[in-house]
């Protein structure tokens, strides 16, 4: 069972989530507060992902996001938004963030991007890609294809991140509680959207902009 924390300061965009996740069987939404709880409930309640208001009246997102990741239980972390919010992406995504959500994501496609966080992916909101490839100093113009995956969906740029990490079509649909055949035509689908002859270069591409994660031991060096 994932635990999920969702910290928001408008009770109906936390109740909302509640009730999209806690459909699925394998979620279970642990707690769902205002900015100003989220540290001491974190810490007693130790949830595997948080999703995390980047903006608040009470409290900066990014604020909480700093005291999340000195917690004893790291939790994964994705802010959320109404907006795209450009000039704070890359400072999230710098600061431990393993994604950036926008508020109008599909409902349907919620459960999955939660599970690809549990599972050490990075999720990105279609609006927000283009402006994390932007501000990746990895992507120069030599690159263009990068660009193209502002017009993956947000399923689509889940399973690009467990091609990057190496897994197959058929670990991937275990991992997003998909079908193979599902996998399948996403990653066909990919190939065809970035231009790329074949999991190695799109997985490529995927490092170049910045939704991979480095490894733990090469991190800070």
């Amino acid at each position: 069972m994932i635990r999920v924390m969702v910290v928001d300061d408008e009770a109906l965009i936390r109740k909302g989530f509640q009730y999209i996740l806690d459909a699925a069987q394998d979620i279970e939404v642990a707690a769902a507060v205002p900015g100003s709880q989220a540290l001491q409930v974190a810490q007693e309640i130790c949830p595997d992902v948080v999703l995390l208001d980047i903006r608040m009246p009470d409290v900066d997102g990014l604020t909480v996001l700093a005291g999340l990741r000195r917690l004893s239980h790291l939790p994964v972390v994705a802010m959320l938004a109404t907006i795209g919010m450009d000039e704070h992406v890359a400072t999230a995504l710098r600061s431990g963030a393993a994604g950036f959500l926008l508020k109008d994501t599909d409902p349907e496609q919620l459960p999955s991007l939660v599970r690809t966080l549990a599972a050490g992916g990075t999720v990105m909101s279609s609006k927000v890609t283009r402006t994390v490839v932007d501000a990746c100093p990895n992507v120069g113009p030599q690159e263009p294809a990068a660009r193209d995956l502002a017009r993956l969906t947000d399923r689509e740029r889940a399973v690009l991140v467990l091609i990057g990490k190496g897994l197959s079509n058929s670990d991937i649909a275990t991992r997003m509680q998909l079908s193979t055949s599902t996998v399948k035509d996403d990653v066909s689908a990919i190939l065809t959207e970035l231009k790329v002859g074949g999991r190695i270069q799109a997985s490529r591409l995927a490092e170049w902009a910045c939704l991979l994660k480095p490894p733990r031991d090469q991190e800070g060096g």
